[in-house]
């Protein structure tokens, strides 16, 4: 532990949780109500976190759900930045790093899954619940990759 955290309680709360930026795009409307394909879907998912002020950080998830027909052809696109502000205070680096990227994403990861499903929903489409995300799996594999990225360049 750093000098700053020694004796110090860890404490974390959730001041907020808020819909940071929203985007719905159905270029092929309304050609794509006239058939019924069965759309791939593609999700990019992404977490990202800015230091508000000390121990108060920022937390977005942004996720992209793009659905194609058979032809490639784009049915829709669905952008959600979901957010949350949050206090992490008393952690040494590696557990403020996991909370910042798995667990805060975690608490996060069912607000933006619903506004993506409402979004959908409300561009006429059929309803789509994604399924959960496992963030703790994605943080260890990105340490993994850090670490072995780390050791290729020494």
């Amino acid at each position: 532990m750093s000098e700053s955290n020694q004796g110090q309680e860890p404490k974390f709360a959730i001041q907020r949780v808020y819909l940071k930026d929203v985007s719905f795009e159905s270029p092929s409307s309304p050609e794509s109500f006239r058939q019924s394909p069965k759309p791939s879907v593609n999700l990019d998912l992404n977490a990202r976190h800015v230091l508000v002020e000390s121990g108060i950080y920022e937390v977005i998830l942004s996720l992209t759900l793009t659905a194609k027909d058979d032809n490639d052809k784009t049915l829709y696109l669905a952008e959600v930045q979901q957010a949350g502000i949050f206090v992490i205070d008393g952690l040494d680096e590696a557990g403020k790093d996991h909370m910042l990227a798995s667990f805060c994403p975690s608490i996060l990861f069912p607000y933006a899954r619903e506004n993506i499903d409402s979004l959908i929903v409300k561009g006429s489409f059929p309803p789509l619940m994604l399924a959960p995300v496992n963030f703790d799996a994605l943080y260890e594999q990105a340490k993994l990759a850090k670490e072995r990225q780390d050791a290729s360049v020494q």
